[in-house]
């Protein structure tokens, strides 16, 4: 936890409806009248928001994951200066949909093994963690029917199809161990009302801790 404000990140498989849910914490959590800003990766800044649509339309081999890494990299660190940052230091909750998890898992581990890459970068140009990751899970191919359904021109990487999606499940769920600290799993499977109360109940917990 910061000092000041508090930083949320929805992490999970596409489809999984994280987007969902982190836009229903945000207006349940400014119903009890906090402030809180909800931002989304790659994205978020002017810059970021560039470089979101250099990677995520287009074919799927438009970049290696080298190159990937980089973009992703330099996009975070644009929204962490411009908007994460100042709103967590005027003591706001951020609520991200997507962080450098994310990166860990497709640069890092199902896109190329760059994880090392990738964590290395992490310390160099980042160096923040959200205080509370929420990941949500659920099947690879249920999620994925989900993401393709959605019909928008942001699908490249569920272009690469359900391999990707399998690795990407296990990953998080990898990482999910790896970060225990910061981490809670939930059941994306379920109603959306379902899940959304889960989601409130681990984020209630956290802010009074």
């Amino acid at each position: 936890m910061t000092a000041t404000g508090h930083f949320i990140s929805f992490e999970g498989i596409d489809g999984s409806g994280k987007s969902t849910q982190a836009r229903l914490l945000a207006d349940h959590l400014r119903g009890q009248g906090h402030d809180v800003i909800l931002t989304r990766e790659p994205g978020g800044s002017a810059g970021a928001e560039e470089i979101r649509a250099l990677v995520l339309q287009g074919d799927p081999d438009r970049w290696s994951a080298e190159t990937e890494l980089l973009l992703f990299t330099a996009a975070r660190r644009d929204h962490l200066e411009r908007l994460i940052l100042p709103a967590l230091a005027s003591g706001k909750i951020v609520i991200c949909d997507r962080f450098a998890d994310s990166t860990r898992m497709y640069q890092g581990l199902s896109r190329g093994d760059l994880r090392a890459s990738v964590d290395a970068l992490h310390s160099l140009m980042i160096g923040r963690e959200p205080d509370l990751t929420l990941l949500i899970d659920m099947d690879p191919v249920e999620g994925l029917a989900r993401a393709k359904g959605r019909q928008g021109s942001e699908e490249r990487f569920e272009d690469f199809g359900t391999d990707l999606q399998i690795a990407m499940r296990a990953g998080f769920l990898a990482l999910a161990k790896e970060f225990a600290h910061r981490f809670t799993v939930i059941d994306g499977a379920r109603d959306m009302e379902a899940v959304a109360q889960d989601v409130t109940h681990t984020v209630a917990n956290h802010l009074v801790s």
